[in-house]
């Protein structure tokens, strides 16, 4: 079982809006994005996204939920592979059960992860201010066509001469943390004896690497000069990994749903570049072979995925490393291409070359992932020979097995059959390839349940919106929500000590999740939150204290009606009834004081 504070942090970790706008092309209207449902098929839409409250929103059939609920609705995954899927798309590791993350260590490792986004955060601005003052640098980012707005957007700066200047940006330059993200490095001597620490980037433009949440997580140093190493990245830390992360991703996630694809190149300048010359869409791998997990983070983002690659021996090397990715992840309805340019000439150097038309007709003319398939397993295969033919077979057979039963594969294996002279029947029952099985997708079920009424449903909806407002009820409401019955007291019990767990940082989206995973019986009430207006914690606040309050009233009243029916001698019934009075005294006192307040 996955602990509940663990989806709480993750829901605070991932963004919705980036969620869902992987799958469902969405617009701002207002402070909601609005799409067409997944779901069920509409001509206009009225699907809507909360960034605020990190909810969806269907008011034509009625589904909603948080990122998870949309990740197993819209791909029929089950709850932890949802919950897995997200997690590593912001670098979290799923704990397996409760008791194998110790809280003392859970508390621990989130600590240290909000130290070192904070030591990356403070050094991103010292670059940043450094470049203002290195002419140097301006010189050579000009010089590549940059502006100064374009070196804003990525956040660029410069990390000057010198062993030891982050010493000014951080007073204990000994501490941990430093070398833990990777900003400095400690050297010590061969006996073991003296340590040496010093800056890991010196006199290199920086381009720091953003998360899909805009923090900085690692950065890459470009030399000036003809030094080496050219490129020098920030080394693996639990913030960063170069397998998991794409450069630009966070600037160019709303430029690739206006372009409706993605652009993959090599290198952090290409993309810098390429969105100064009107490709915003641009990303890059990190110093690193494509993996299986940029593909799914990249076809999480669009159906249209463009791999721009140099045309030489390497570039082609790179492009079948990014084939061998991408075929677990094929489908019938997103497309993979590959871009193959000139030797001489990078992404940034074509377009400057042969204009951005130029650079969108190779894109327009990029070769699909089923003929660059084939091209691999031809090779340089004689295809008028048989050991040639079966030289092809042997080749494609790895990468056909790797894909998932599709309609595309079922093409590619009609191509390969039509070059290597065989039947499609053949070649399937050569390779032993699987056949397709889909789940299918459906909207969540409407729930049917009855809804509380009057005090009881205030108060719930109030927990359920801003559940850390929970820590406020004490033991007294708790008793004093007796007054509306057995059945309701248990219930209002049973959501404010759920709410209570999730802390101080409890929100409306991670709330919803845990409530959503014990059944229906909140998803009306859940419906309607999202479709109102958000609200003000402290407007909140005021209104759970004051239905609370009043239940505590009209509990005390309802014990004073009944009071000399219970039997009570003259001297008890004085007793009790003074008490209860002076309760009902002391409400009406805290009423009027939080008035005065207001």
């Amino acid at each position: 079982m996955i602990p509940q504070t663990f989806i709480a942090d993750l829901l605070n970790r991932v963004d919705i809006v980036d969620v869902v706008g992987r799958y469902v092309q969405l617009k701002k209207g207002g402070a909601n994005y609005m799409g067409l449902c997944p779901f069920h098929n509409e001509k206009s839409p009225s699907f809507t996204v909360s960034p605020t409250k990190q909810f969806y929103h269907c008011f034509g059939c009625g589904a909603h939920g948080t990122s998870i609920g949309f990740m197993i609705e819209y791909s029929g995954m089950g709850f932890v592979d949802a919950v897995k899927e997200l997690a590593q798309s912001v670098g979290m590791v799923v704990p397996e059960q409760d008791d194998k993350i110790p809280p003392a260590q859970r508390a621990q490792m989130q600590a240290q992860t909000m130290a070192l986004t904070d030591a990356m955060t403070r050094a991103s601005d010292f670059f940043k201010l450094q470049l203002r003052s290195a002419p140097t640098a301006i010189a050579y980012l000009k010089n590549r066509g940059l502006t100064g707005e374009i070196a804003a957007r990525f956040g660029l700066g410069y990390a000057p001469p010198g062993w030891d200047n982050l010493r000014s940006v951080f007073p204990d330059y000994e501490a941990v943390v430093l070398a833990e993200s990777g900003l400095v490095i400690d050297r010590v001597d061969e006996d073991g004896g003296n340590k040496k620490r010093y800056d890991r980037f010196r006199e290199r433009v920086m381009f720091p690497i953003r998360n899909t949440k805009g923090q900085v997580i690692a950065f890459g140093g470009r030399v000036l000069d003809h030094g080496e190493p050219k490129y020098l990245n920030s080394p693996e830390t639990p913030l960063f990994s170069k397998g998991h992360e794409l450069y630009g991703l966070f600037e160019a996630r709303q430029a690739i749903r206006d372009a409706g694809y993605v652009l993959v190149t090599e290198g952090y300048m290409d993309v810098v570049a390429l969105a100064q010359m009107g490709f915003p869409q641009a990303v890059a791998t990190l110093g690193t072979a494509c993996t299986s997990n940029h593909v799914q983070k990249l076809l999480r983002q669009t159906d249209t995925v463009i791999f721009s690659f140099d045309g030489d021996k390497a570039g082609r090397r790179a492009a079948r490393r990014a084939l061998e990715a991408c075929l677990p992840h094929v489908t019938d309805n997103k497309t993979i291409k590959f871009l193959f340019l000139p030797t001489e000439h990078d992404p940034d150097s074509y377009v400057r070359a042969y204009g951005k038309e130029g650079f969108e007709q190779e894109i327009q003319e990029a070769m699909p992932l089923s003929q660059f398939l084939i091209k691999e397993a031809v090779g340089e295969h004689d295809m008028s020979s048989p050991e040639g033919r079966a030289r092809a077979q042997f080749d494609a057979k790895p990468m056909l097995q790797a894909m998932t039963p599709t309609a595309l594969r079922l093409q590619i294996v009609h191509a390969l059959a039509q070059v290597t002279m065989t039947s499609t029947y053949e070649i399937e029952s050569l390779y032993e390839l699987s056949k397709p099985v889909a789940p299918a997708r459906i909207a969540p079920p409407r729930s049917q349940r009855t809804q509380p009424m009057g005090l009881e449903l205030q108060i719930m909806r109030v927990l359920v919106a801003h559940p850390a407002l929970g820590l406020e009820i004490d033991e007294a409401a708790l008793n004093a929500f007796q007054y509306f019955g057995a059945e309701p007291a248990e219930r209002l019990a049973q959501l404010v000590s759920a709410a209570q767990s999730l802390g101080e940082s409890g929100n409306f989206a991670a709330f919803a999740q845990h409530l959503k995973s014990q059944g229906d019986e909140f998803d009306g009430l859940i419906g309607d939150i999202v479709k109102e207006p958000e609200s003000e914690r402290d407007t909140e606040r005021l209104v759970l204290r004051a239905a609370i309050r009043q239940v505590k009233h009209d509990a005390l009243k309802q014990e004073l009606s009944q009071l000399f029916a219970a039997g009570l001698s003259a001297d008890q019934l004085g007793l009790r009834y003074r008490e209860l009075t002076a309760q009902q005294d002391q409400l009406l006192r805290e009423a009027q004081a939080e008035l005065a307040n207001r």
